[in-house]
């Protein structure tokens, strides 16, 4: 044995070649930690001192290749001195090099996902040799940063600046037969034939027939493009990724500007200019929020594997009430891979659920996600019926009718009449009390909410609502079905709206009070966009659906009175009087027409106007800053009394809620993050400054004390 460590062994295998083999003790991935990297320089170091190597081949003992860099260690790193850190990434860098550099030739084995630091690993060989069934690609972007290890560097040199740019910009994960055809790799094989086709790729080399030193060498030159070719490949690739990533994430066009900076540079000097950008990036607020926002996802997916040890297998499911949410919940059941049984009492509402179904999976046909036979194939898992008939074998069934306390009992007592006694039932409600809905039930410890986001297909996030009978592999099982769905599901106690509705409406209690204000709700709109949320608040009142507002506005408002009960009519009531419900019948804030590609298309209506008026109580100027504020103060305080109340475990897990429930700002990381990033105790003291407001706008006893000692809800 050459080197043997905790994660890197080096061997001797035969005719002077040796295999480099990552294999991380005590964990199921590779990963670059520190101990990694550590055991990395002294294996190069093992590797140049030993004179009688003739080549080196890079392999995993994983299921992986190595997954990236370990962000929970490094993350740590960014709170150094600028001149430090900078320091640290080039001492870094200079391992990857100085494996570059060895005197004789290099093969990768990529037999699985190598990603960032994975990735810019194997560009550091001379040759890449990929299995198949493996993936490469530098997703730092995601994070608000670029690549680090010299993949800015690296890739353009490779597979030339327009495939750099857009696999960096994009965050790209590349398929063997993509990377090969770009040449980042040089060869793509069967999984069982990647060590031997790496072994050839190093004989060849060692004898001469491959020339790696010229393999080698334009990764060591500045990129070959003259001054015309660079203005045209960057400043074109600059202004269209500007347009597509948006202002409030800049680390797509830095990567691009990194890029043109060391184009001219050979390869030390280039990755000083990496570097230098590197650290720019990893300081600013967007990448906490970022990075904050993976190691919030990783604890979920850390939470929701601890319910797997308890849950209960689902081989068959069940939806009651098809149409187009029943048609969602069947299509994602069906689609990775858990056959499902739609009823519903009117022959229509089947027909509207399969043909949701149907355009739901033509659509990822038509985009090459699917083969037409693996969409015969889910159809067929979508077994529609009028009747109770094979209910006996289900192992949850989720109802999904009308969102009507009185309906839903009566269903949910007739269903449990017909399924086993282990049988799983769940609400798919957006506001409905669960403990409400368990009084009708003679098992209501199988029994929980699964409330589903619309479009199901779309949004990422299920709630699972655990009632005060609900078990724990009720709700485990829940979880896994959840999982298994491709979903992120989070449990949240039962309350009115429980966390996602019970947050979002005193945001939209905020609008109502800056329209009664006399504020024109298109600017309105304009101003919570550019802070970044997906559409603003009048504009999503349309798309959710008037009737929808108004109905979970009284749940909410009976639930809290004491802050979510309204004086006299609001905006929703004139709306709804109105009959206008929103994208639904054609108008609501704005009135709605068919664009070319047959979508709703948004337009100003005087009637809306003419409307509100009878809302506005006073004329108030108010600034931008003030329209923010009057919207993100009692979202963010009802966000802290949900984790407080205990209706959401962590801060992790209520930020990561209303991102993938409401499309709250990623790049702000949540709203107990973005309360944070103001500070508890300026936030406390700017909420004060909108008292005369109402209830909604008091900072908690709790909250008041975590600023007055200078605490975080995150680090």
């Amino acid at each position: 044995m050459i080197y043997e460590g905790k994660a890197i062994t080096v061997k001797a295998l035969e005719g002077g070649i040796v295999e480099l083999n990552f294999d991380l003790k005590g964990e199921s991935v590779n990963k670059f930690n520190r101990l990694t990297l550590s055991e990395l320089r002294q294996s190069v170091d093992a590797i140049k001192a030993d004179g009688s190597i003739k080549g080196v081949i890079v392999t995993s003992g994983k299921d992986v290749f190595i997954v990236g860099a370990d962000i929970t260690e490094f993350v740590e790193n960014f709170k150094l001195p600028d001149e430090e850190l900078v320091a640290g990434n080039l001492e870094a860098n200079k391992i990857f090099s100085d494996f570059e550099d060895l005197s004789v030739p290099t093969v990768v084995a990529i037999n699985g996902i190598a990603l960032g630091g994975g990735f810019e690993m194997c560009l550091a060989g001379d040759y890449r040799v990929m299995s198949e069934t493996a993936k490469v690609g530098l997703p730092e972007v995601k994070l608000g940063i670029y690549p680090g290890f010299g993949g800015t560097v690296r890739l353009p040199r490779v597979i030339g600046t327009d495939n750099a740019i857009e696999w960096i910009a994009s965050s790209k994960e590349a398929k063997a037969s993509d990377a090969l055809k770009v040449g980042a790799v040089d060869a793509v094989v069967k999984a069982d034939k990647l060590k031997e086709a790496a072994l050839d790729l190093i004989k060849r080399a060692i004898s001469g027939e491959l020339d790696y030193k010229a393999k080698r060498q334009p990764k060591l030159e500045k990129i070959k493009l003259n001054a015309i070719e660079q203005m045209m490949a960057f400043e074109t690739a600059k202004g269209f990724v500007a347009g597509q990533a948006g202002p409030n994430y800049p680390a797509p066009v830095e990567a691009i500007k990194t890029i043109q900076k060391a184009a001219n540079f050979g390869r030390d000097k280039a990755l000083e200019v990496e570097a230098a950008g590197f650290v720019k990036l990893a300081k600013t607020s967007v990448a906490e929020s970022l990075i904050g926002l993976f190691l919030n996802d990783q604890e979920l997916k850390k939470k929701a594997k601890h319910h797997d040890e308890i849950a209960r297998d689902v081989k068959l499911a069940a939806v009651l009430g098809a149409g187009i949410m029943g048609g969602g919940i069947a299509y994602q059941s069906a689609s990775k891979g858990t056959p499902i049984l739609m009823k519903d009492i009117r022959e229509d509402g089947i027909q509207m659920g399969l043909n949701e179904a149907s355009k739901l999976l033509g659509k990822r046909v038509e985009k090459g996600r699917m083969t037409p036979a693996k969409m015969a194939e889910a159809l067929n898992a979508i077994r529609p019926t009028m009747s109770y008939g094979d209910f006996g074998n289900v192992d949850i069934v989720v109802e999904a009718v009308v969102e009507n306390p009185k309906v839903k009992a009566i269903v949910l007592a007739e269903v449990e009449g017909v399924v086993r006694e282990d049988a799983i039932l769940a609400s798919n409600t957006s506001t409905i009390s669960i403990n409400l809905l368990a009084k009708a039930l003679k098992r209501p410890e199988n029994f929980v909410g699964m409330h589903f986001f619309n479009p199901v297909h779309m949004m990422p996030l299920v709630e699972v609502i655990r009632g005060e009978k609900s078990s724990e592999v009720a709700v485990a099982t829940t979880v896994a079905y959840a999982k298994k769905m491709g979903k992120s599901p989070i449990v949240v106690n039962d309350c009115p709206g429980f966390l996602v509705n019970r947050v979002l409406f005193p945001y939209f209690g905020g609008f109502s009070k800056l329209l009664g204000f006399g504020v024109d709700f298109v600017r309105i709109d304009k101003v919570m966009e550019k802070f970044g949320w997906p559409m603003g608040p009048a504009y999503l009142s349309d798309v959710v659906g008037i009737d929808t507002g108004h109905h979970g506005r009284d749940v909410m408002a009976e639930g809290f009175p004491d802050r979510m009960a309204v004086e006299g009519k609001t905006a929703v009531d004139v709306m709804y009087d109105a009959n206008r419900l929103g994208q639904k019948n054609g108008k609501g804030f704005y009135s709605y027409e068919m664009d070319k590609r047959g979508k709703p298309k948004k337009v100003s209506d005087p009637v809306a106007y003419e409307l509100l008026k009878e809302v506005v109580v006073e004329q108030r100027e108010l600034t931008d800053e003030d329209i923010i504020n009057f919207m993100m103060i009692p979202l963010c305080l009802e966000t802290v009394r949900c984790l407080e109340d205990g209706i959401v475990e962590t801060a992790a897990e209520a930020d990561m809620g209303l991102i993938y429930g409401i499309g709250f700002p990623p790049f702000r990381g949540g709203a107990l993050r973005y309360i944070d990033s103001v500070g508890v105790a300026e936030f406390v003291a700017l909420a004060d400054k909108y008292a005369d407001l109402g209830a909604l706008y008091h900072p908690t006893a709790k909250l008041r004390e975590m600023a007055k000692n200078g605490q975080k809800f995150f680090g």
